[in-house]
């Protein structure tokens, strides 16, 4: 399929400035060139042409929040200079599998300064002595070559990039955040509070129910001591009672 026709279905009737994403892989560009792409994508920030037989860039329109470029698989071999001009915000580009040799033909690159990660993964410039060392010390801006630093950390995937923007863009109202956190606070305080009154109350309530039974039996003692003595004293009348009668019979 041709290039213009690819991208008259992928607007799906949008016009070109409400378009902020368009892939074009695989499709047929003509005598190398590229087709059907204007100054009106000017939203645009994700651009793929993989696999296009595209040879030159003379024809990539300026694309202002343009981000991320995919060209691999192509046989583009020069002119990257003018894509500081066209593409300014860009911070991702794929060139893996082009015809780049030349360690020139890639500092052309160095006015892209918000260009952090670049791939020539399969172009011949990596057979190059020394090519990754080169590539860093020549473009001081990028982070990331071939999809590591040059610590060999590995690049992470630019799904997790957008989502750590995203939560950054969330976490940047500070002040309610710390507010909420404050009520959570006080609320854990004023439970623990209340807690520490309930527990007092049940020690309370514990110390006056032991208080009473300790009386209880105190009293249920004093019953006892007292009860025991009346029988005593009965037991010694009945006994003298006894004598008395034992007395008289004898008489």
């Amino acid at each position: 399929m041709e290039m213009k026709k690819r991208i008259s279905l992928e607007l799906r009737n949008k016009s070109p400035s409400e378009v902020a994403e368009l892939v074009l892989d695989n499709c047929r560009s003509g005598d190398g060139e590229i087709e059907g792409l204007s100054d009106e994508f000017k939203e645009l920030e994700f651009l793929s042409m993989a696999n296009v037989e595209l040879s030159s860039l003379a024809k990539l329109p300026k694309l202002p929040k343009l981000r991320k470029l995919e060209l691999s698989d192509n046989n583009i071999s020069g002119g990257l200079d003018m894509l500081a001009e066209r593409c300014p915000s860009l911070t991702y580009l794929n060139l893996s599998g082009n015809k780049i040799k030349d360690l020139s033909t890639v500092e052309a690159l160095i006015n892209l300064k918000n260009l952090k990660s670049l791939d020539l993964f399969n172009c011949e410039i990596t057979n190059l002595e020394d090519y990754r060392e080169n590539i860093f010390q020549r473009l001081s801006q990028i982070t990331y070559l071939d999809g590591f630093d040059q610590e060999d950390n590995e690049a992470p995937d630019s799904e997790e990039e957008d989502d750590e923007g995203e939560e950054d863009d969330e976490d940047e109202p500070g002040p309610p955040g710390e507010s909420e956190e404050e009520e959570d606070d006080d609320e854990e305080e004023a439970g623990s509070d209340l807690g520490e009154e309930e527990e007092e109350e049940e020690e309370v309530g514990l110390s006056y129910l032991m208080k009473e039974e300790i009386h209880d039996e105190e009293d249920d003692d004093d019953y006892v001591e007292d009860g025991g003595d009346e029988e005593e004293e009965a037991d010694e009348e009945e006994a003298d009672q006894g004598v008395k009668r034992k007395t008289g019979s004898r008489r």
